[in-house]
This record gives structure tokens, sequence and C-alpha cells, in this order.
């Protein structure tokens, strides 16, 4: 590895790619992914991510151009493209040598390199033997980072904090070393320290002196980088070989240009633009850019941007309302266009629905008070009219990922016309159309409900009785994975 390379730190919630592509326009050199896996209260946010990763399926969007990592619940857990190809690098929580490589064999063609996150305080994390907790179990580290050395030929690396003492953490280090890594992160906190802790550039010096390969330096934000020119400031105090840069970075992505911090209102609305383009959830967009505003958040706009419950409205606060409907016309564009190009891959109901009642009908969760949905309201009628409980059948597009669901209710089925990005949401447009064609309710703010007693009303049906539809199960799509570093253009990691 070369000398002097900045680094976008792997940081939850924010290294998502709209992030990594910023950074990466201001002048970073390598970015590394969040690690984002389970809920909390399932153990780790963070560290399971190697569990949570091996649930997934590899899936060629052809919509945005990225490649998605997918899990059965339909949630991209990563998502990458092109542009970052050869300078993103996977870090994934571990504590099992055989379950990190299956992960690693699963991203390798889409990513730079693998690190190995040990450098996890929080509790969620090391309860799992994970993160901090591996620093611990030496044994461990060389099992796992050894079998990734020997399983990949990407570049592994891992990130680490320092232990209570000096002569430990090097006996790690060099431990670390021959494991035959490419570099190692040194986090220059303890396991207990945070970041209004002063971070011990005197032991990441200690280890840089000590190894002969690179030491990248990171936990320098609260005290010493506040500029880009603190970057090298920061790097000469380690005397280590790179930064890595995380809530300086979170604060303001333009801290990797060498011309100075740009305009935050600037930063904040190239980062948006990203967001829509590559279709990121607003919530992860909305905590992203709170991050940014930070002591601005009572500001008017700080305001809107708490109030957004969309992307859309997001777009609107930062005016760029107009960017946000041409960028999402251009990608309905797209995808009609697959769509045309694939008829046989694109999973649609089955071809005769003559028995079905359909509606162009969207899910929108603003216009229902909390905990009440169409499917709720539908469910109660139906116990209500002693009837059998909705049946939803849901199927999914391969070509965009998206779903429609069909609803049976007393042998008649409803369908919405519209395509949803969730099986959730389809389900619910599913329940409005049936609620909608009985004249029903379907729990709307400021709603006038019809009585109750509405009995229901079946509809005329053929002779024949009602048509059955059994959805078509979704095509598996089979597309080869992106070409490998081997394309001519010098990678970061190069040397790693």
């Amino acid at each position: 590895m070369d000398q002097n390379k900045l680094i976008l730190a792997p940081m939850v919630r924010v290294g998502t790619l709209p992030m990594r592509l910023l950074a990466l326009d201001y002048g970073a050199d390598i970015v590394y992914c969040e690690c984002r896996g389970i809920k909390p209260r399932a153990l780790s946010m963070l560290e399971l991510i190697d569990l949570k990763m091996l649930q997934c399926k590899r899936v060629v969007n052809e919509v945005l151009s990225t490649v998605d990592f997918v899990a059965p619940d339909d949630r991209v857990v990563f998502r990458t493209c092109a542009k970052e190809q050869n300078r993103v690098v996977f870090q994934m929580g571990t504590s099992d040598a055989e379950r990190a490589l299956a992960v690693v064999r699963l991203v390798e063609n889409d990513v730079a390199g693998i690190d190995v996150n040990m450098g996890c305080p929080k509790e969620y994390s090391t309860k799992g033997g994970m993160g901090a907790a591996l620093l611990s179990d030496p044994d461990k580290i060389e099992k796992i980072l050894g079998t990734l050395v020997r399983g990949t030929r990407r570049p592994v690396t891992c990130k680490i904090r320092i232990l209570p003492s000096l002569e430990d953490t090097l006996s790690l280090v060099k431990r670390i070393e021959r494991t035959g890594v490419a570099a190692i992160a040194v986090h220059g906190r303890k396991h207990e320290e945070r970041p209004q802790h002063p971070v011990h550039c005197e032991v990441i010096k200690a280890i840089a002196g000590t190894l002969s390969i690179p030491v990248i330096a990171n936990g320098g934000s609260h005290d010493h980088i506040q500029q880009h020119l603190d970057i090298e400031n920061f790097r000469q105090a380690t005397g280590a070989s790179s930064v890595m840069v995380a809530r300086a970075a979170m604060w303001n992505p333009s801290i990797f240009l060498k011309d100075g911090l740009r305009p935050l209102e600037e930063v904040m609305q190239k980062y948006i633009r990203y967001a829509v383009q590559y279709d990121n959830h607003y919530t992860n967009t909305k905590y992203c850019l709170c991050q940014m505003l930070r002591e601005q958040l009572e500001s008017p706009q700080g305001r809107l941007l708490h109030a957004a419950q969309s992307s859309q409205e997001i777009c609107e606060a930062f005016g760029l309302g107009t960017f946000y409907k041409e960028t999402t016309q251009e990608i309905d564009a797209r995808r009609v266009e697959l769509l045309a190009k694939t008829p046989e891959e694109v999973g649609e109901p089955a071809e005769d629905t003559s028995g079905v009642i359909k509606m162009a009908v969207k899910f929108d969760r603003r216009a229902y008070p909390p905990q009440i949905t169409p499917k709720m309201c539908l469910l109660e009628w139906c116990r209500r009219e002693k009837l059998a409980q909705p049946v939803y059948e849901t199927v999914q597009r391969p070509v965009d990922r998206l779903f429609c669901s069909v609803v049976t209710i007393a042998e008649q089925k409803y369908q919405s016309t519209l395509w949803d990005k969730s099986k959730k949401l389809a389900e619910q447009t599913a329940a409005i159309v049936c609620l909608r064609s009985q004249g029903l309710p379907e729990g709307q703010l400021g709603e006038e409900s019809p009585s109750h007693k509405r009995k229901w009303e079946a509809p005329a049906q053929d002779p024949g009785g009602p048509r059955t539809q059994k959805p078509v199960p979704p095509g598996e799509l089979c597309k080869k994975p992106f070409s490998t570093l081997d394309n001519g253009e010098e990678s970061p990691l190069e040397g790693w």
C-alpha cells in the first residue's frame, strides 16, 4: 500500500453507497462500507453482519446499475456499483473463520478488499464474541485472519483498538502481522474509552514503528481533525502510513478535499442527489443529513428535514423537488424499458386475470394513523362478518425486484395494478383495492366510515365460478459477476 491514503472509516448507518461515492468525489482514496446486520434487540446491528450476509442473495440491479445483496426480508444489506468497485472495502463483524470465509466468497468479486472489525466496543457486539471481544482471543484472531488470507485473492485487513498496556498491544499486532494481512487500522483508544477521551497517538506510533505492514491511524476526529490539513498532521503525529477518518467525514465529507471544506449546503445537496439516484431509503438519508446539520437542526431547514417522511419531502426541503421528479421519472423509464425487453422474466401474475378486481392504488403510510393499516381494517371486517381471514399471494418481479400482491376474500381476488418496493406495501395496496371496491373504511385519517354493519357483497362471477390465480414464482436472475480488478485501472489497495 502506498503512503498517505485518505480513507473513509466504516460507520454504522453512515457508510452507505451515497456517502461512499461522495467521499470519493471529494478525494478519498478508499472507502469502507457500513456494517449493518441484525437489529440491536437481536444481539447486534453491527457484528452479526456475517450471519446476515450468508442469508443474502446477490442481485444485479439493472435499473440502478448496482449490485445488491438482498436479505430474505427484501432489505438491501449491501449495495455497490462499478464507480467504487476498486476502492470499496467490505468490513464485516464475525467470530467464526469458516463463516467469515463464506461471506468473503459471496462478495469478493464486487469489492476491492475485506476487513474484519475487531474494534467495536458496544455490548451488543462483544456479547457475541465479536468486535472488541476478539482482542482478548488472539488465537481466534489468527484463525479468522489466516483463513481469509488463504481463502481469497483480495487484500485482507483488520481494524482494532489498543489494549490496556503497550506491551500487550505490540504483542497482539505482531501476531496479526504474521497472519499475512495487508494492513492494520488502529483506533487509538482502549475498549472502555469513548470519543471524548484523548486518542493515544503515541501507541499508534509505537505500532507503526514495530510493524512492516502499513498501519492506518484512526480516532483523530475529536481532537485533531477539523480540516484537510489536519489529516496529514495526525498522520505524522502517529507515524502511520495512512489516515482513516470517521466523524469528521460524517460531519462534512469534503474534509478529504485538498482545497478545503465546501459549504455544507452544497455538500448536503450533492449527498441527496446520490441518495435519490441510488434509491437510498429516506430514513437513512435523513439520518446522515442530520449528522451533517448538527447544531443547525433547529434551523428552519433543520425543522423541515426533521418533518420529512419521504425522499421527495427531503428533496423539497433542500430545493431539489424538480431534481427528484426528473430523476424518479428517469428511473421509472429505465424500469419500463427493461420490462419491455424481458417480458418472459418479469414474474407477472397469471395471464388470465379476468376474475381479479383491479385498481391503480398505492399505500401511503402518512395517510393513516399510527398502528392503523388497510390490512388491519380488512382483517377486522372479515372477523366481524364471520368470513375466512384474507389470504395474500405475492410475487416479485426479478428485473426490478418490485412486488405485486393478490388478496382473496370469499373466493374473490383483488389486486393493485401498481407494483411496490416491498411485500408489505404490496399487501397493503391489495387490501385497499378490496376495501374500496366494497365501499368499506380503510382507516385513513379524516375518513368518514360507512356503517360497520354493511354485509359482504360478492361480485358477480362467471357461471364457471371464480378463476384461480396462481402466482408465477419469481425466476432466477442469472448475471455474470462484475469483472475483477484486472481491468487496467490502478487500485489504491495495490500492494496491500
